[in-house]
């Protein structure tokens, strides 16, 4: 079923590194940490502007990915890591856009489960990379149930 997602990824996706958004993911993760919201500190930062937790590109729309059908809800999010060239810039757009790596399944004491591997990119208004993300969904057997039957 998923299997042959692998190696289709959603067309590019331009996301703005808005400050309110940010001033509310900081408070939301409880990182109080100046150089996400006090605009003085970001000027005065070796980067010349405030920037986004590590964590911020979770909420970027990444696209649709042709034939990847996920339902709505039922799905765990399993892991993710997150590799920075640079930090985020609030301002900037980014343009972002996710790949599908890899699917196995594997039985359990709840039946099979499935693991989607994606991978996310995220470039700056030149094309060059900013950050990239490696993300595991996994897909439980009553998921998979209820995808079957639709």
């Amino acid at each position: 079923m998923f299997s042959e997602t692998i190696g289709k990824q959603s067309a590019k996706i331009k996301n703005t590194v808005e400050r309110g958004a940010v001033r509310k993911f900081a408070e939301a993760i409880g990182d109080s940490h100046p150089i996400y919201v006090d605009e003085e500190t970001g000027r005065n930062s070796r980067f010349g502007a405030n920037i986004a937790p590590p964590t911020f590109p979770r909420v970027f729309d990444y696209g649709d990915i042709k034939g990847l059908d996920l339902p709505d809800k039922g799905l765990i999010h399993g892991e993710q890591t997150f590799h920075y060239k640079r930090p985020l810039l609030v301002g900037e757009d980014i343009f972002c856009y996710s790949e599908v790596t890899g699917y196995t399944e594997k039985s359990g004491t709840q039946g099979k489960m499935g693991f989607l591997l994606l991978k996310s990119f995220g470039e700056d208004s030149s094309g060059s990379i900013v950050f990239t993300s490696k993300s595991t969904v996994i897909i439980s057997e009553a998921v998979r149930r209820e995808m079957d039957r639709v």
